[in-house]
């Protein structure tokens, strides 16, 4: 069981007050890192963080870089998080006496918070299995707020020397941006740059255009900029570092796609696909690709899943039977249980998790509380956590580790676990 203490530690906070990248310029420490931009016109910060202490925290540290009012709150992507705090900016500009700032974002983000809103339980449920947290936490962190304009590709505030861009950025959402300082040569690149392989293919999201984040990767360093801000992770210094960086990042994901392209064309199904590919250490082997919250397999199944239905190419599956009476009628045929358990538990006893897993799971997915059948759900959530030590990417860490804790708890059919 994981600890109340584990629960509550915080992964998508990276700290707190400011850090000045150029004059006028700040990195805004909350959820992931935000952007304040002094313009002529006041100023502009990009993400209003998760609400309560966190984004009462951003406030002060702004305050104590600024009093001129606030002009615009600006949404890096529409992932709700990471704004649930804009009535807090709102009411804090009210109290100054301050015009109500612009809210922006571009124009995808209202079509996502309808279908969030549509998909409220789901995105709920899915929220707290990926960041490991208990039932209900994120009920009042997921809050939207529309923005009151939006824009399609490119939005300038400010005038003269003092002006800022916001760019449409698609990257991780469709509905990203970056923030340009085109006199001082500054890039904040939100979701689209961050210090790890990008985010695309995570187990309980929707598809990411691996090839548009390529291409918005490239039509960035076309910018020249001399600094860039990532998301997460420490600021590229220098023209040539930031062009290497994102020209680097982008030709690792169209490798990827030729890649996976290729094996498809050859007639790999998505398991043969991902047991065949290699990655090249030239191209994975930096420090900004490694897997620490994604992974290059979730890419590749993302690719795979963008030129493919959901068919896995097992006829067995095209009209299957409720998942409880298959788990029944397998276990039912397996006459001797305890060779399939003493089996598991000689793969798990040489450490190879992944194979007792899939053994495992002939009798750990079927309903009951026969003897074999309880012995194997047990086996099966110890092996996932495990497995959970192999792996380097958070999410896959959490979902190994939040399905063991169903799996004793008897809650796992309630999330669809198996």
């Amino acid at each position: 069981m994981n600890t109340a203490a584990e629960q509550e530690k915080p992964f998508l906070i990276v700290g707190s007050g400011t850090e000045t990248v150029a004059p006028g310029l700040h990195i805004l420490r909350g959820q992931g890192q935000s952007f304040v931009a002094e313009t002529d016109v006041g100023l502009v910060v990009v993400d209003a963080g998760p609400g309560g202490p966190v984004t009462q925290g951003m406030i002060e540290a702004v305050r104590a870089l600024s009093d001129a009012p606030l002009h615009a709150l600006c949404y890096s992507h529409g992932h709700v998080g990471y704004n649930a705090g804009v009535p807090m900016w709102l009411a804090h500009a009210a109290q100054r006496g301050d015009a109500p700032p612009r809210v922006i974002a571009h124009r995808n983000v209202p079509r996502r918070y309808a279908r969030y809103r549509e998909t409220e339980a789901l995105q709920h449920r899915m929220a707290e299995i990926q960041f490991n947290r208990p039932a209900g936490f994120f009920d009042r962190r997921l809050a939207m707020h529309a923005p009151t304009e939006t824009f399609d590709d490119r939005l300038q505030i400010g005038h003269g020397e003092r002006r800022i861009e916001l760019r449409w950025a698609p990257s991780e959402t469709d509905d990203a941006l970056a923030l340009w300082s085109p006199a001082q040569r500054v890039l904040y690149g939100g979701a689209a740059l961050i210090d790890s392989i990008p985010n695309i293919g995570t187990p309980f999201r929707t598809m990411r255009d691996t090839v548009r984040w390529a291409d918005t990767l490239e039509a960035l360093a076309a910018l020249g900029a001399r600094k860039a801000v990532r998301e997460f992770g420490a600021t590229l210094e220098g023209e040539e570092q930031v062009r290497h960086v994102l020209m680097h990042t982008a030709r690792a994901l169209r490798w990827l796609r030729a890649e996976v392209v290729r094996l498809m064309n050859e007639g790999f199904n998505e398991r043969e696909t991902l047991a065949r590919i290699r990655f090249p250490d030239e191209l994975f082997g930096v420090e900004w690709m490694k897997p620490t919250y994604g992974d290059p397999g979730y890419i590749v199944r993302d690719i795979y899943r963008s030129e493919n239905g959901w068919w896995d190419r097992n006829p067995t599956s095209l009209h299957p039977a409720p998942p409880e009476d298959i788990g029944r009628a397998v276990a039912d045929a397996i006459t001797d249980k305890r060779g399939v358990i003493a089996q598991a538990r000689a793969l798990a006893r040489d450490g190879h998790w992944q194979l007792a897993l899939h053994v495992i799971d002939l009798l750990a997915t079927a309903s009951g509380e026969a003897t074999e059948i309880a012995e194997a759900r047990s086996l099966k959530a110890e092996w996932l956590r495990q497995r959970a030590l192999q792996v380097p990417s958070y999410v896959s860490r959490n979902l190994y580790r939040v399905s063991a804790d169903m799996i004793e708890q008897g809650t796992q059919s309630r999330f669809g676990i198996q």
